[in-house]
């Protein structure tokens, strides 16, 4: 074989390996402790269905979004688009 190698040297492997990545922003928003006080009071009942309602909330803005994107679709085509976008469908082309 030749002299040259392709081999990383073990030193610079670990630098690179143990070196923090420090990106320029936050990944994540302030906690708010003021909602998670709130969040903290309620029964796990209540947080089940404020989750509930946080998803239809969700569904029904890409409802909206799909119904002004498509216009000539029906309600059926319509949520199956969203169902689409929520769920990894395989082989699934809307």
């Amino acid at each position: 074989m030749s002299g040259e190698s392709t081999h990383v040297p073990q030193q610079e492997h670990q630098e690179s390996s143990t070196s923090p990545v420090v990106p320029d922003e936050e990944p994540f928003d302030p906690i708010d402790w003021q909602q998670l006080e709130l969040w903290a009071k309620l029964t796990p009942a209540q947080r089940v269905l404020t989750m509930i309602r946080a998803a239809e909330f969700v569904r029904a803005g890409l409802r909206g979004a799909f119904r002004q994107r498509y216009p000539q679709l029906s309600d059926r085509e319509i949520n199956m688009k969203v169902l689409a976008h929520l769920t990894p469908l395989r082989d699934y082309k809307p």
